[in-house]
């Protein structure tokens, strides 16, 4: 198993950060360049409340609106997949990886024109960058 995989539109990168260490990473990449993380979800934490247990594993939902409306625009049903996800978690091995929707997957999926895929492909660089 490599660094990257690819699969039904999923991206999963291999971080080399523990998972709050790739979170925050992942949170100041975002904020030094303009985009809102609109929610973090806690999916692990939440299963501890519920009194059941799971490996680390948590979700930001993040973009710019500038960038995310000419979508929308284009096809609403892009909405399922807008804003943007970067799943990180923590795997059976103890290894930490990022997931998210391939640009090029979201745009097949919705119809939508290659012309819009700078909107959300610059994102594949900076969950990369928070990877390392």
């Amino acid at each position: 198993m490599g660094n990257t995989q690819t699969a039904q539109g999923i991206v999963q990168i291999r971080s080399a950060h523990d998972v709050p260490t790739t979170l925050r990473r992942l949170e100041d990449i975002f904020k030094a360049h303009g985009l809102t993380v609109f929610a973090r979800i806690d999916f692990s934490g939440d299963a501890t409340r519920a009194g059941l247990s799971m490996r680390q594993e948590e979700m930001l939902i993040f973009g710019n609106p500038k960038a995310g409306t000419p979508l929308l625009q284009a096809s609403p049903s892009v909405g399922l997949d807008l804003p943007l996800k970067a799943l990180v978690w923590q795997d059976e091995q103890d290894a930490v990886w990022i997931a998210y929707n391939d640009a090029a997957y979201v745009l097949q999926r919705h119809g939508l024109s290659s012309s819009l895929a700078a909107n959300i492909a610059g994102a594949a660089a900076l969950l990369a960058q928070a990877a390392q």
